[in-house]
């Protein structure tokens, strides 16, 4: 590495570590005053070199984690212990999250899902079993002594993910650590060395030992990150996609020179990416990455394989795909154990991505519309993106006609908005009224009722109180 961009890497890092210097050294010298040692170490060193330390430190120390309690808790303003079984103890001072972790090693036997946990005695001992050499540095406070006996740094200047030890022995240790990898390329866009993913690709199996749980969550984080078509294609060939989500490497169906369609596996990355692109910035309300959106936008075609059907035309059909797919998509983020909510709205959109197709260039009527938008409800926002996503063509025509009869239906939706309320559609009487004009008590009755004032609240627009009062009864008096 040439020394000018070592000096500028050094340089970067020391302003950060200046940063958080007040916090970070006050704390280390009550660790000197016990008896103990204090280095900054892992991804905080990592987003340090890298210009991206955030207000979350990460520690490490030959103190027990009863000794860190007795230290930190006097001076701490806050005090978690949720970690504590893995020699982790969490605090917050002055604005900054800290985790402080006892020098450690963790392993997985063959058949357990938590790792055994044991303390070591010496730093060199906890970056040996570090993840990643661009983990595997450390910062000894309060001195500031770079310590790093991997190479890391070198390793993070080539942007290069290697292992410590061998990648063998590593995920050994914990075979999270091969999703780690898939994640760290997304989120840092860095490539995996040959021999990390020759080990991955053999010893993927070994994920199955690990809790749903983390390998949920490292799959979030891959999600969200700023490149996740980078770490998902590393887990669909290394093998990690077939056992975490074994829909993705489905996608990529055998192709048939006699009947072309389109490369769903490719085109779900993309579409991936055009959704990430349509997200409203960080900085502004509700704004950066969205799970739900990208979930969807990802797992909207799973449904393809199983619905592909060959035409005697040539052509390749997947009718019903989408509503396949949702129920792929509930079963699945179902067994990766995601919040209830969150599955039924990454569902749901993935059950609604079609249904923009049949507008055509504006045939829709207005009650067609105004069933786009209640059956979308509060998703409607991510919908509209989803469905502009979609779109990856290579044709720019279609592309362009496609982009215009979908702004035509979002001026509909407006203009119907700013009319009707169209985000509060609800019946022209509600339950209370329903019951007073037809003189019955609450039960089955007023359901139904309900709902065929509300379909022609969506077939026709709102009513005038007499016309619904009139409605009403009319329907009353069919149903004898």
């Amino acid at each position: 590495m040439p020394t000018n961009e070592l000096n500028q890497v050094q340089r970067r890092a020391v302003s950060e570590l200046l940063r958080v210097s007040p916090v970070a050294d006050d704390l280390a010298q009550r660790f000197r005053a016990a008896g103990f040692t204090l280095a900054l170490v892992g991804g905080s060193v990592r987003d340090a070199l890298l210009g991206r330390l955030g207000n979350d430190l990460d520690f490490t120390t030959d103190a027990r984690p009863d000794d860190v309690l007795k230290i930190v808790r006097p001076w701490a303003d806050t005090v978690w212990e949720v970690g504590i079984a893995f020699g982790t103890v969490g605090c917050r001072k002055s604005g900054f999250d800290l985790e402080i972790t006892t020098y450690r090693s963790e392993a997985y036997d063959r058949t357990s899902r938590k790792p055994e946990v044991s303390y070591g005695d010496s730093i060199e001992e906890d970056l040996v079993r570090r993840d990643f050499t661009v983990n595997a540095m450390a910062v000894a406070l309060p001195e500031k002594e770079f310590i790093d006996p991997h190479n890391g740094l070198e390793d993070l200047a080539a942007r290069i993910l290697r292992t410590p030890g061998t990648p063998e022995e590593s995920f050994s240790d914990d075979p999270l650590r091969m999703m780690r990898a898939a994640r760290f390329a997304a989120q840092l866009d860095f490539e995996v060395a040959p021999e990390v993913v020759t080990a991955m690709k053999e010893m993927a199996g070994r994920l199955e030992i690990v809790s749903v749980e983390r390998v949920r969550d490292e799959l979030n984080k891959l999600i969200l990150s700023d490149h996740p078509r980078k770490g998902l294609r590393l887990m669909v060939d290394t093998g990690l996609a077939a056992l975490v989500l074994p829909e993705l490497p489905a996608l990529r169906l055998e192709r048939d020179e006699h009947h072309r369609h389109k490369d769903v596996y490719e085109h779900s990355l993309t579409v991936l990416d055009q959704a990430i692109d349509l997200e409203a910035p960080r900085d502004e309300p509700g704004g950066g990455p969205d799970l739900t959106l990208r979930l969807a936008a990802l797992l909207h075609d799973i449904g393809k394989p199983r619905t592909r059907r060959f035409e005697k035309d040539g052509r390749v059909s997947f009718h019903h795909h989408e509503v396949v797919g949702a129920k792929m998509t509930k079963s699945r983020m179902t067994k990766l154990k995601y919040p209830n909510e969150l599955v039924k709205d990454v569902s749901r959109l993935v059950e609604l991505h079609l249904r923009f197709h049949g507008y055509g260039t504006g045939e829709w009527t207005d009650s067609a519309v105004r069933r786009y938008v209640r059956d979308a409800g509060p998703l409607l926002d991510r919908l509209h993106k989803l469905t502009r996503s979609d779109c990856t063509t290579r044709n720019k025509r279609k592309a362009q006609a496609l982009s215009q009869a979908y702004d035509g239906l979002e001026r509909r939706i407006a203009d119907l908005q700013q009319k009707e309320q169209l985000d509060a559609i609800r019946p022209d009487l509600d339950g209370n009224d329903i019951m007073r004009i037809l003189g019955i008590a609450p039960g089955p009755q007023v359901g139904k009722a309900y709902q065929h004032m509300l379909e022609l609240r969506l077939e026709n627009g709102p009513m005038e109180h007499d016309e619904a009062v009139a409605a009403l009864k009319e329907w009353w008096a069919d149903q004898g």
